[in-house]
This record gives structure tokens, sequence and C-alpha cells, in this order.
């Protein structure tokens, strides 16, 4: 077995760190204290906000980091944060101009651990695939009619949810648009997806690519594992892109390393495969 460089691990947090219940098995978690211990930077790359990413998370070492929010805020485990990539308010007026057949769908997110962090119009919080995040994070979220009132700074990003079908409709009338970045994640066993707007720096693979170089390390050095499309740029970016063995069919067949499944560990294994060698 070839030893790889690896001196930072890229991690996703849901389908990939998590199991499908939603913890991270305990070989996760010795896994990322190892490499850790071996002196390898492991940061968390998550289309979760901060907030909720941190609720997942509080069981990982101190010095892990998070970049939340598909790349457009980095922040310690503590909080303080090391980068902001906002979405200009007005490139956000632009974007539910261009989505208010797909209101119901939407959001706004705030980079705030308050009320108002996520603020919609007319969502309906008790559909099935919302009332679980309703009840853990109803104080965390806000009401704007219309949803454009809401726009008083920046946000981090427009956000939408629903089935994939209405989903791609969204993603496809939003791709190509310039001055942002769109990217989606799905999960078609549940029928459930969703579309991020950010600004165009603010990407999973920009966002590790400036951590990479912050470090003084080349894509050869980055590890990244993933398993849905919103980790397609960073795991193109790494020199070792590993995929989950439940990724999503567009990650496999492009010759990229493959792990075990989230509920069998595939994070643990990857880093004692390809970082520790054992």
């Amino acid at each position: 077995m070839v030893l790889m460089d690896v001196r930072l691990v890229a991690i996703d947090i849901d389908g990939t760190l998590l199991d499908s219940r939603g913890r991270i098995p305990g070989e996760n978690v010795a896994a990322v204290e190892a490499a850790l211990d071996a002196g390898v930077r492991v940061v968390l790359v998550t289309g979760r906000s901060f907030p909720f990413a941190r609720a997942v998370t509080g069981s990982l070492p101190g010095a892990v980091s998070l970049i939340v929010s598909n790349g457009a805020i980095e922040r310690t485990m503590d909080g303080r944060t090391v980068a902001r990539r906002m979405l200009a308010r007005d490139t956000a007026r632009g974007i539910l101009a261009r989505t208010r057949a797909f209101r119901h769908h939407s959001a706004v997110l705030f980079d705030r651990e308050a009320e108002g962090h996520v603020v919609a119009e007319t969502m309906d919080w008790d559909h099935p695939h919302r009332r679980g995040y309703w009840e853990k994070h109803r104080h965390f979220i806000g009401h704007a009619e219309p949803l454009e009132e809401a726009l008083t700074e920046d946000p981090i990003q427009v956000m939408f949810n629903g089935d994939v079908a209405t989903m791609r409709a969204v993603f496809s009338s939003l791709e190509g648009l310039p001055g942002v970045s769109v990217c989606r994640t799905e999960y078609e066993r549940r029928d459930f997806s969703l579309v991020d707007v950010t600004a165009p720096t603010a990407t999973k693979g920009h966002a590790l690519a400036w951590r990479a170089t912050a470090l003084g390390l080349e894509p050869r050095h980055v590890m990244a594992i993933g398993d849905n499309l919103n980790d397609l740029e960073m795991l193109e970016f790494a020199g070792v892109p590993v995929i989950m063995g439940n990724a999503v069919d567009a990650l496999k067949g492009r010759g990229w390393h493959e792990t075990a499944a989230h509920d069998d560990a595939g994070v643990a294994a990857a880093i004692h495969r390809w970082v520790l060698a054992d």
C-alpha cells in the first residue's frame, strides 16, 4: 500500500460523518482524534449552517474546524469566525424575484445565532420533510412577508427545499446565472432535495482550496470525503478524493476511492486506510 501524504482531511457531515440516525459513530470520533494526534488537520465541510453543524459535532475535539453553509462561513468549534463570504443583498433580491413561483419552498439564511437565522415567508413547516427541522430549530426561524423585507443585511444564502422534481426545476432556472454559485443536494429515496444559492466564492471547493493554501498545502496533501452533489467541487479539488459507499450515483464511476457507507463508519475506514495507513 502506498502511503498518501495527507495533511488535511475534509469531511462532509450528513451522509458521511453522521450515520443514518444522525449520530457520529464512535469509530469516526476515534479516527479523527488519531488523525489530529498524527499532526493532520481536520475540517468539516458541510451545507449546514454553523449552529446546526455545531449541534451534531460536539463529540469531536476542539481542534476540528468547520466550513459551513457550503463554504460561505468558516469557524472554529468555539465559534470564532475565520472567513465570511456573504451574498450581496441586492443579488439575493434578484434571486427571489427570479424564483417567485417557488416562494413556498424558499428561505433566506443570515449569519445570526438567534431568531431570524432562517427567515421564510410561506414555508409549510408541517410538511413531513420539514417538521423535524422546525421542532429542533424553531427558535432560529423567523418570518417576513414578503420575504424581501428580511434583506436588511447581506445574507449567507438563499435556499430552497422540497421534492426532487421541484428542486431540479429551481436548479435549472438558476444554473449558469452570473454572480452566484448554485448547488444542490438530493436524497432521491426520500424524494427530498435542497438548492443553495451563495456568493460565487462560497462553495465547498473554493473554501477548501482557501483553507489548504492558508496552511501552505497543495491539493495532493488534501483528502476529501463526501456523498452528495454538493461535495463534487471539493472532491475534484482534493488530491485524494473519497466517496462513501452510500454516495449518490453521480459521484460514482469517476475513478475515485470508495470507502464504507456512513452506517459502517466509512469515515474512520478512509482515515485509517489513506491517512494513517494502519
